[in-house]
């Protein structure tokens, strides 16, 4: 590995170049900034990248002709310049993103990542974000690193020679940080809604947000509860101190908690340094189907933008609005439905903040489907939980009409009866 300044190492990136960023919050923001500070002298460079906290500034409109950004996921730092048209969104599962850099699909001319610095072995660590990332460094013709102390080292597939990085630029920026929320009442009664689905022995998959904080808020009373999820946040922290979380059932890495990337305080980033009872991994295993069913209990909680009457989730866009992505919401759904005694959640507030209906007739015009009426068990809202699987049209709309905001079950009733004809 050769040490240089950002603004040199960034000279390896040529134009037509296709360039991978490190996801959410490994995103390396000094090398993203000298990247980009190049843009008179580059054309057509392509980037590449899931999530990523903080700026964007490679999808500016001044800067259209230099980069073109194709993102896995849709973050708020591009989602404007998606909606205007000049960035675009590749809709894909978690899983597969890692196939597309491994099968040559995309051939990576750089990856732009952030580590930890080497150990006395030589070794950095991709620490909060494997992911789709070590893919991507594995693929790259060039690997360009920033050398951060405050990355913290984590076990699993993050774990990087440095004579596999090209250049490190070292730098000592504290990462991003998401701190928890507080909670409302209705995501509150969500999360008790979700806790009541929720076995002792359960493997959990949840992500970042005030449901899922909510959910495991609810869960201090469960006993032998794991986790194998895509991402987690603080969250966790205080059901593993308490000995809720103990991964003791679990029958693929038990006694240890697996995910592929993370976001939180520097209390969670802290909690994740050097601890041998964490496994971060790569997603294409993480969320593989085949992977996820081998824990038993598997209980999988994820959020949806809406849900029709018939059980179709919309979680990626608002209409034609791109709002987020397919991620790994069917991959998980998928893998919990198919473990033994699992459980598919969707859960979402039954209205926007604004009071407008998410438990809808039809989705809307544009709206993309991200989980199908057939993979979905059950949907919470914090009216209840509706049970979907095995019934038919007329008994869907009914559980999901119950589970509606009260203001709204009459105009779904009359959309339901128009539909089916009967309830």
């Amino acid at each position: 590995m050769k040490y240089l300044p950002s603004e040199e190492a960034v000279k390896s990136i040529q134009s037509k170049d296709k360039v991978y960023i490190h996801t959410a919050a490994a995103a390396p923001l000094q090398l993203i900034k000298a990247m980009t500070d190049r843009h008179s002298e580059l054309r057509d460079v392509n980037i590449y990248h899931l999530h990523t906290e903080g700026p964007a500034p490679y999808v500016h409109p001044d800067f259209k002709d230099s980069f073109n950004t194709r993102a896995f996921f849709v973050a708020g730092n591009v989602r404007n310049a998606i909606k205007e048209g000049y960035a675009d969104y590749i809709p894909i599962f978690l899983s597969e993103v890692p196939h597309l850099f491994n099968r040559g699909i995309i051939k990576l001319d750089v990856a732009l990542v952030q580590v930890s610095p080497p150990d006395k072995h030589g070794f950095c660590s991709m620490g909060v974000s494997v992911d789709a990332s070590r893919a991507a460094v594995n693929n790259a013709t060039t690997v360009i690193a920033q050398i951060n102390p405050n990355m913290p080292r984590t076990h699993g597939d993050g774990i990087i020679h440095q004579d596999e990085i090209d250049i490190g630029v070292e730098v000592d920026d504290p990462l991003p940080e998401h701190a928890p929320a507080d909670l409302s009442d209705v995501e509150l009664k969500i999360g008790r809604n979700c806790a009541s689905l929720i076995e002792d022995g359960a493997a959990l998959q949840m992500g970042i947000g005030s449901i899922p904080d909510a959910v495991l808020a609810a869960l201090k009373n469960h006993k032998n509860l794991g986790v194998h999820t895509e991402m987690f946040s603080d969250g966790l922290i205080s059901l593993v101190e308490s000995g809720v979380i103990n991964n003791s059932n679990k029958k693929i890495h038990p006694n240890r908690i697996v995910s592929s990337f993370a976001v939180g305080t520097r209390k969670l980033y802290d909690f994740m340094d050097d601890n041998p009872n964490l496994a971060m991994l790569d997603c294409a295993y993480v969320n593989d189907t085949a992977v996820i069913r081998r824990n038993p209990k598997v209980t999988a909680v994820n959020s949806a933008i809406e849900v029709d009457l018939t059980g179709q989730v919309c979680a990626d866009s608002i209409g034609t609005y791109l709002y987020s992505g397919v991620g790994g919401q069917m991959d998980f759904i998928r893998g919990a439905s198919l473990s033994e005694r699992g459980k598919p959640i969707i859960a979402l507030p039954s209205t926007t903040k604004r009071g407008a209906n998410r438990i809808v007739p039809f989705l809307k015009q544009g709206a993309g489907v991200v989980t199908t009426r057939a993979h979905v068990h059950y949907v919470v809202t914090e009216y209840g939980v509706a049970s979907l699987y095995g019934k038919g049209m007329k008994e869907r709309a009914t559980e999901l009409i119950n589970i509606a905001h009260p203001d709204h079950r009459e105009m779904l009733d009359r959309a339901a009866h128009d539909r089916f004809k009967s309830l």
